[in-house]
């Protein structure tokens, strides 16, 4: 147990000040300060040293440093037991510094507020960090709290023991303090980083903040969070149980595929992270019906995510079935009556949610591997026709539709569609031919195509003629695929020969 005889504070969140500032009085608590954290207890009627003061050294260089003293540090890092140190602080009249209190400048609200440098730059706190690492350090003697949250937790346990912190919970607090400290120089790094267009810096520093504990990981036996560099993701849940890791792993990628829609158009359902349905019809509900259609027994406890307001009838459509998560661009009050009848699934509102042209990160416990995200908007120029038959806009419209949904699904991936919506889908096989197999199966057993335009895509060329032509012979009229194959002429010989549309894209679009 320690006893807390003297504490420096210097906040730049004065939150809640007034609250703590009252509670350590009672136990006749030192109190050291400078700036607007000083004049604010002063303010309060409470006894404050201003560090200039307590130190006998005048801020300098515009306030850029105050604390930055022996006086000050010594004071922190002191080693209570230690002979030698105490014999340093009474040979130079330093004090014991028992509690630190200190939030810092606000980096990441200057980040978010500003595209100055200078200012931006000046929000950089040095000794705010410099006296938390050094009372983080010395936690055995030393508590140090770094939160406007932790100050009600501060003060029930400096009540229950008497004026005293316990053990238990300066360590905790120094834990939390390094966490702090490692976050905040996070975001410089990542700032200077971004502004010397260092795409791939020798370090990646991660500066996340955990948003909340899961239900559970991708098993009921595993432990689960999610982590986000904004406490906000963008997603309101309305409604049902917790989410799960499998959850979250289904509606980041149900959102990336309804985000590449176009504005306010689009239904797609995720199941285990692939589409299984997707339309962009103009009528919502009929978008809605088109993608279940697609596959509907994969569907069951899938994952809906409309790039549209939720309205009433579509509501009813869905409350006839059974799906784990439900995602709108909003509901509307009615929707959500209905909606809500089903007490466990979960509503969520994505209309702030924002797709993000940063770097994806994979882990796997010692390493990492990073790329920038493959969610540029196809326009007409990103494709090459290469057939004699040229398709007609709708027809090229309607495949790059395809092209863009088989860019979400696992590679080997085939789409089939028709009128904007897809009609069969062949995902995550070693062999190409096995996802064309897998993707016509499908559409035989769920769709009448008979006198439909049918149109593929393929997330990689064809390395043989076999592929488009177990497509063609089942009913096939185009198809959109990557060039690079050393057979490109041979599959184009063949889509000349049988009278298909042949398009081929400048990009290969694998999803591992």
């Amino acid at each position: 147990m320690k006893k807390i005889k003297r504490a420096l504070i210097s906040v730049s969140d004065k939150s809640d000040l007034e609250f703590l500032i009252k509670n350590l009085n009672k136990y006749k608590i030192k109190f050291i300060s400078s700036g607007g954290t000083y004049k604010y207890i002063k303010k309060l009627g409470f006894n404050c040293e201003e560090v200039s003061k307590y130190t006998n050294s005048s801020e300098i260089l515009s306030g850029r440093v105050k604390t930055l003293h022996p006086k000050v540090h010594a004071g922190i890092l002191a080693n209570r037991k230690s002979k030698s140190h105490r014999i340093d602080l009474k040979k130079n009249n330093y004090d014991e510094i028992d509690l630190v209190i200190v939030n810092f400048y606000p980096f990441e609200k200057t980040l978010k507020q500003t595209k100055n440098h200078q200012k931006i730059i000046e929000n950089i706190d040095i000794g705010g960090p410099t006296m938390v690492r050094a009372a983080a350090k010395n936690y055995k003697d030393v508590t140090v709290i770094t939160n406007v949250s932790q100050y009600k937790s501060l003060i029930k346990n400096i009540n229950q023991n008497g004026g005293f912190t316990s053990l238990e919970f300066r360590e905790h607090a120094a834990l939390e303090a390094f966490g702090e400290t490692a976050y905040y120089e996070s975001l410089i790094y990542n700032y200077l980083s971004k502004i010397s267009d260092n795409e791939f810096s020798k370090k990646i520093v991660l500066g996340l903040n955990r948003i909340e504990e899961l239900r559970y990981g991708e098993n009921p036996h595993q432990k689960a969070a999610i982590y986000g560099i904004s406490k906000d993701l963008g997603l309101n849940k309305l409604n049902g149980k917790p989410l799960s890791y499998n959850n979250f792993c289904d509606i980041f990628a149900a959102l990336d595929i309804s985000k590449s829609f176009p504005k306010n158009k689009g239904t797609v359902i995720v199941k285990h992270g692939n589409p299984c349905g997707a339309s962009i019809y103009e009528n919502y509900t009929e978008s809605f019906k088109l993608a279940y259609k697609c596959d509907p027994i994969s569907a069951f406890g899938g994952i809906v995510a409309c790039n549209f307001k939720i309205k009433k009838k579509l509501a009813k459509e869905l409350n006839k079935l059974f799906f784990e998560v439900i995602i709108g661009n909003g509901f509307d009050n009615d929707a959500l009556s209905i909606l809500k009848r089903k007490k466990n699934v979960r509503l969520i509102n994505s209309k702030n949610y924002k797709t993000s042209n940063k770097y994806s990160l994979i882990s796997n416990m010692n390493f990492a591997i990073t790329q920038n995200p493959n969610i540029k908007k196809f326009n007409y120029s990103d494709f090459k026709i290469v057939s004699k038959i040229k398709p007609n806009k709708k027809t090229f419209e309607n495949l790059i539709f395809a092209f863009n949904i088989c860019r979400f699904v696992k590679s080997n991936a085939i789409v089939l569609t028709n009128e904007k919506s897809t009609v069969g889908i062949g995902s995550g096989q070693p062999s190409r031919l096995d996802s064309c197999d897998i993707a016509i199966k499908k559409m035989k057993k769920f769709q009448d195509v008979s006198n439909k335009e049918i149109l593929a895509a393929s997330d990689a060329f064809f390395p043989f003629v076999d592929g488009i032509e177990k497509l063609v012979q089942n009913g096939v009229a185009g198809v959109i695929q990557p060039s690079g194959s050393i057979r490109d002429k041979e599959i184009i010989n063949y889509a000349n020969k049988t009278g298909t549309i042949l398009i081929f894209s400048k990009t290969r679009h694998f999803k591992h």
